[in-house]
């Protein structure tokens, strides 16, 4: 246990109340497995949540996003076990995941359960000539399900690197491992999804990502530090019931695909602006009011994504707020994924939203924004360092104790020690 120091240390800063709690996180995690499985030798491993910032719903479109890895993440005791069985106790969960990894057919029966990703990591692992065999684990996360900081796609990132650390010798990059998750996902899983939120957490820190080519996006690292320049950075989840909207997230990128097609594209991002406009007329006619607003959305958000990344490198949090609030507004009223319109009396997004233009109005700065896919689930907030105590206490009155979490940027992603 004495490497777990160092570990925690690179990956979670040098506060030590930090340092001790996570720690004795890892301790714990040790224990359990040694409970489950026996005292062998093991590895540990780390990966991040993620925070979308701007480039909400682009990337399925071939768009850009400006996102970052997160200091909430997933924490992962394993070690290699007999056989080709791999078992995963997740903390909050009565019975383990287990699949065995000698048969890796798409079975249909695993579909939206975490034994897909299992059997779905390690087909495509194998499938492009990586090592697979059976590991044993204990998994902690404090990225929670349902908060829109993405804890799908750090399960298959953790998955992916623990294959990685176990059978591979570290060998596999990051972005390697983001992709093999997506297609687990997408194949094994049942979900349709993009790559921003695997890629996120794998590579860690604040990323710029244009999914020109999707299977092969350019990664632009940006280091930056909100804190540095005085500003926090807020989720508040609304604890809204994600269970039935996938119709929901589906129809955005298919509506902004429909009017990609009426001129002779594949997806938005092969459009021009202004041949887009000069259509407008005939396009609402042959796909619909809301899918053009979709489509304008897209068009305004990857111009704003690049945008918003200079305003980083330029270190101008004036014109970056300014920016959120215009990416929360398209959100809003363009994509309109604020509530699913299969469920109008649920609206906890739209009242964080208030809520939260209210505060920000008392102190004459800051923003908010839909975080994430949206529908249900989680808002984003930037704010005066010195506001954001009192921002989670005023939000938390309604959404209830942890509601909200102030987050920082974390520079490791997925990461590992023997």
């Amino acid at each position: 246990m004495n490497k777990i120091i160092p570990f925690v240390e690179s990956l979670y800063g040098p506060d030590s109340d930090t340092v001790r709690h996570q720690a004795e996180r890892y301790k714990t995690l040790d224990r359990r497995f040694i409970d489950h499985f026996g005292d062998r030798p093991r590895c540990y491993v780390s990966v991040p949540g993620r925070t979308e910032i701007c480039g909400n719903h682009t990337d399925h479109n071939h768009g850009k996003v400006l996102a970052g890895a997160i200091n909430l993440d997933m924490a992962a005791v394993a070690a290699v076990s007999e056989g080709y069985r791999a078992t995963i106790r997740s903390e909050g969960y009565e019975r383990p995941f287990s699949v065995s990894i000698d048969d890796l057919s798409v079975r249909e029966e695993e579909k939206k359960c975490t034994e897909a990703l299992i059997r779905g990591i390690a087909a495509r692992l194998q499938g492009s000539g990586r090592s697979i065999a059976g590991f044993d684990a204990c998994i902690d996360s404090s990225v929670l399900p349902g908060s829109g900081l993405s804890s799908s796609a750090a399960v298959e990132v953790l998955i992916g690197t623990i294959f990685n650390a176990l059978f591979n010798n570290g060998a596999i990059q990051p972005e390697e491992i983001a992709k093999i998750g997506q297609y687990a996902e997408n194949r094994y899983f049942g979900k349709p999804c993009g790559l921003m939120d695997q890629m996120a957490c794998a590579v860690g820190g604040l990323i710029a990502m244009d999914f020109l080519h999707p299977e092969d996006p350019s990664i632009l690292k940006l280091p930056f530090d909100f804190l540095s320049r005085g500003y926090a950075l807020v989720i508040v989840d609304t604890k809204g019931n994600h269970l039935d909207l996938t119709d929901d997230y589906t129809e955005v990128p298919d509506e902004m695909r429909s009017v990609a097609r009426l001129l002779g594209a594949e997806t938005m991002r092969d459009v021009r602006a202004d041949e887009f406009f000069k259509n407008i007329s005939r396009l609402r006619v042959s796909a619909g009011d809301r899918a053009v607003l979709r489509a304008m959305h897209f068009i305004g958000e990857n111009d704003r994504v690049a945008r918003m990344a200079d305003t980083l490198r330029n270190k101008d949090m004036r014109e970056f707020i300014r920016l959120v609030r215009e990416s929360g507004d398209s959100s809003f009223k363009m994509v309109q994924n604020i509530y699913s319109p299969r469920n109008v009396q649920s609206q906890g997004m739209s009242l964080a939203l208030s809520l939260t233009e209210r505060f920000l109005s008392g102190i004459n700065d800051g923003a908010c924004r839909v975080h994430g896919g949206g529908f249900a689930g989680a808002i984003q907030a930037f704010l005066p360092a010195d506001a954001a105590e009192s921002y989670v206490e005023y939000i938390e009155e309604i959404f209830g104790h942890s509601s909200a979490k102030i987050l920082s940027i974390r520079s490791t992603g997925a990461a590992f020690i023997l």
